[in-house]
C-alpha cells in the first residue's frame, strides 16, 4: 500500500483498520486484482433503469436506489448478493446517497423535492429537508462541517442550481444560473465544492466560505463530448466522474488534468462510490445493463476514509 499523505490526519488509523477487515485474505485478494479494469458485481437487470446512488457503509455494503423495482434502496454485499434494504414512502424516488459516520443515510428524493433521512437502526424514513423551489434534487456531497450540498438540475430548461443543508436540515440556495448541475463533491480539505453540468460538460470549482456559502466560481475542466453524471473524490482530491453516454469513468486531478479513463462495461454509468476492504474499490451504477460494476484503484476514496476516521 502506498504511503498516505500525512496532511490528512484522519487517515492515520486507516492501515490498522484495513488489517481488521474481518474477511480472511480480503485485502490480499483485492490487492491482486489489476487496477482500473472493470468487472460486474451484480447480475444484469438486478436494478431498474433508475439505478443510482451509490454509497458504502462502514462494513463494506453498497447501497443503490431502485433495486429490483422503483422506490427502493437496495443493499449489496461486497460479494454481490443484493436485497431490498428499504421501501421509500409515498411517491418518493431516490437518487444520490451519502452515509455519515453514525450510519445515518441521506437520500436525494427528486420526485418529492426532498432530502430524506434514514435512521441507522430502525431504517425509519423521514423528510429531513424540503423546499418547493427545488427542481429535482439529484446528487449529494458531504462537507467536513456536516453540511450537505445538493445539485438540483432542471432538465427541461438545461439549467440548474445548488442547495446547502446545514446540520439541522435548514436549506439555503447557494448557487444559481448553472447548467444542468449533476455530480457534486467536496474536496478533502473541505474548502472546494465541485459541480459538473451534464449537458454543458463543464466541471466547476467553488470556494466554500466559512459560513458554507459559495464564492469564486472557476472552470476546472470542459469536455467536448458526452455527458457527465455523479462524481466522487479520492483521498488526494482526484475526481472520479461518470461519463454518461461514453461508458467510462474519468479520473481528473485537482488541477483538471485527465489522469485515467476506465471502461465500465456499459454506455451509461450514472454514479460511483469507493469501498472494498481498503477503500480502493470503486463501485459504479451502470444503467445500460442495470447492474453494479467494480474496479480497483490506486488510492482510497475520501468518503471511505471519513467513515473510519477517529477524529
Amino acid at each position: 500500500m502506498s504511503r498516505l499523505n500525512p496532511r490528512w490526519k484522519w487517515l492515520s488509523t486507516l492501515a490498522v483498520l484495513f488489517l481488521a477487515d474481518g474477511r480472511p485474505g480480503g485485502l490480499a485478494l483485492a490487492a491482486e486484482e489489476p487496477l482500473f479494469v472493470a468487472r460486474s458485481l451484480t447480475a444484469e437487470n438486478s436494478f431498474t433503469i433508475g439505478i443510482e446512488g451509490p454509497a458504502c457503509d462502514a462494513r463494506g455494503n453498497i447501497y443503490a436506489v431502485n433495486f429490483d423495482r422503483q422506490q427502493t434502496i437496495g443493499m449489496v454485499t461486497p460479494e454481490g448478493k443484493g436485497e431490498v434494504f428499504v421501501e421509500l414512502p409515498g411517491k418518493s424516488v431516490g437518487n444520490g446517497i451519502v452515509i455519515v459516520r453514525n450510519g445515518t443515510m441521506y437520500v436525494a428524493d427528486y420526485v418529492g423535492h426532498n432530502i430524506l433521512r434514514l435512521e441507522p437502526n430502525s431504517h425509519a424514513v423521514s423528510v429531513w429537508a424540503h423546499d418547493d423551489r427545488m427542481n429535482q434534487p439529484n446528487d449529494l456531497a458531504l462537507a467536513p462541517s456536516g453540511d450537505l450540498y445538493a445539485s438540483d438540475p432542471n432538465w427541461k430548461e438545461n439549467t440548474g442550481q445548488v442547495w446547502r443543508a446545514n446540520s439541522t436540515g435548514q436549506l439555503s440556495l447557494v448557487a444559481t444560473n448553472l447548467g444542468t448541475s449533476n455530480g457534486i463533491e467536496v474536496s478533502p480539505n473541505g474548502k472546494i465544492l465541485y459541480v459538473n453540468e451534464s449537458v454543458q460538460r463543464n466541471v466547476w470549482a467553488f470556494a466554500i466560505a466559512t459560513d458554507g456559502s459559495l464564492t469564486d466560481k472557476r472552470l476546472l475542466k470542459k469536455f467536448d463530448t458526452h455527458g457527465f453524471d455523479g462524481m466522487r473524490c479520492d483521498v488526494d482530491g482526484n475526481l472520479y466522474i461518470a461519463r454518461h453516454g461514453k461508458g467510462t469513468v474519468v479520473k481528473l486531478s485537482p488541477a483538471g488534468e485527465v489522469l485515467q479513463e476506465i471502461d465500465v462495461l456499459g454506455s451509461k454509468p450514472s454514479n460511483l462510490c469507493f469501498g472494498g476492504p481498503d477503500g480502493r474499490t470503486v463501485y459504479v451504477t451502470e444503467v445500460e445493463h442495470r447492474r453494479l460494476v467494480q474496479f480497483r484503484v490506486d488510492r482510497p476514496g475520501l468518503a471511505f476514509a471519513r467513515l473510519r476516521s477517529t477524529e
